[in-house]
């Protein structure tokens, strides 16, 4: 083990086996109003508390090991918010982009968003561009970001941009499998999560990576999004290492 390494997992907690840890982990993160109104504050300051907790969760993977963390950010759903919400989350978003890539390049992650980007304001999409590009050469944690995300509209365009090809005569019919199609989503070269946390009770997946999911543990906290802290990523670790994982095998 490099001495990299080591400093990687000197916090690992003592109840948890490395070798079993997942690859990746998928969050829902959610519970950012209902947080703010038990604290009395807007919603918008749920928001703001909430890009704390991925922060340290983010960190929290990188510390661990763990070499992928994807977050829903913004689902094609949340435009139906009212429109005060979304522009703040827009605005929310572009800021803490410009903040935080200095940081990001410092510790190596690699930044990558995933979804209709090009419906989203374009300031916010020069700020995207600008951290994919800038930490594209990034070996650390590889950090993907699904913004203006569904998994439906996922799927569907991944089988419009097939069926261009076939029509093109680029593509056989018959040359169509898994790999192809999995070429073809938003997610293309990324491993499908080991791992999806939902946070807030609620059992559902509310339309996220719902090809990449096939085979996905689940887990579910009553603990709302900005509440959410290595102590229960803990748990949430512990549970996954206790999983039998047979991939629809005996």
């Amino acid at each position: 083990m490099t001495a990299q390494q080591t400093t990687q997992l000197q916090d690992l907690p003592a109840d948890l086996q490395k070798e079993f840890l997942p690859k990746h982990v998928a969050v829902i993160m959610d519970g950012n109003g209902r947080w703010a109104k038990r604290q009395g504050l807007p919603r918008i300051m749920g928001h703001k508390r909430g890009v704390d907790a991925l922060k340290d969760l983010l960190r929290c993977c990188k510390d661990w090991g763990i070499e992928a963390l994807t977050a829903y950010a913004f689902s094609t759903e949340n435009w139906g918010r009212p429109q005060e919400e979304v522009d703040f989350l827009m605005t929310l978003f572009q800021r803490v982009l410009r903040q935080e890539l200095r940081e990001m390049v410092k510790e190596n992650v690699q930044i990558k968003f995933v979804g209709n980007l090009q419906a989203l304001p374009g300031a916010l999409q020069a700020e995207i561009s600008r951290s994919v590009e800038e930490t594209q050469n990034n070996r650390g944690i590889r950090f993907t970001v699904a913004t203006n995300y569904g998994g439906r509209q996922e799927i569907l365009q991944a089988c419009r941009a097939i069926a261009e090809k076939v029509q093109q005569g680029l593509l056989q019919p018959d040359e169509i499998d898994e790999g192809v199609f999995e070429r073809h989503l938003y997610t293309s070269g990324t491993c499908d999560p080991d791992l999806l946390i939902r946070t807030s009770g609620e059992m559902r997946l509310s339309n996220f990576l719902l090809w990449q999911m096939a085979y996905s543990e689940i887990y579910i906290t009553d603990t709302l999004w900005p509440d959410f802290n290595r102590q229960e990523f803990m748990r949430a670790l512990s549970a996954y290492q206790c999983r039998d994982r047979r991939f629809g095998k005996v």
